[in-house]
């Protein structure tokens, strides 16, 4: 189960669509071309043409199951008492004083431009069941940091 915002659900649907509707028919096109050219055992741009299309066949899957096993969560009906997948948690590092804020989410909305990072890093992994105040000692690949949970909210 793929727990994820309406926002990332209709991101996924909109991104299913383009694949199915514009994509697919492309890659169908540009087989029909290259087979258009000629002898098929040596023809490197059919070969191509097909290796797209069997990659693109396997992302529309991917994301139809990703879709299929998706559960919207409504954030006005969560409480922020505690970390949990979709707060958004603001961050301080005692040892250096420096503040981040990073929003919990599923591995397909995961974006850490955006501070999104997935509910399977160790840091959200760490967070998780805090609460406001608390200082949390968290394992990362490089040992071991120490996070101040100074608020939790949701985004809408």
């Amino acid at each position: 189960m793929s727990y994820m915002t309406q926002k990332g659900y209709d991101k996924l649907v909109a991104e299913l669509h383009q694949l199915e509707a514009v994509e697919r028919p492309k890659a169908s096109a540009a087989i029909a071309e290259a087979r258009d050219k000629g002898d098929l055992s040596e023809n490197s741009e059919y070969d191509a043409a097909k290796e797209h299309q069997a990659m693109l066949e396997i992302k529309i899957t991917q994301l139809k199951a990703t879709i299929g096993d998706a559960k919207i969560i409504d954030t006005s009906k969560l409480n922020a008492d505690t970390v949990q997948i979709l707060s958004r948690v603001e961050l301080r590092n005692p040892k250096n004083n420096a503040k981040m804020a990073y929003t919990i989410v599923s591995e397909t909305e995961a974006n850490l431009r955006e501070g999104k990072i997935s509910v399977k890093t160790p840091i959200a992994q760490g967070l998780m069941g805090h609460k406001v105040g608390e200082t949390v000692d968290v394992k990362v690949p490089q040992g071991t940091i120490q996070l101040e949970i100074l608020n939790i909210s949701f985004e809408e």
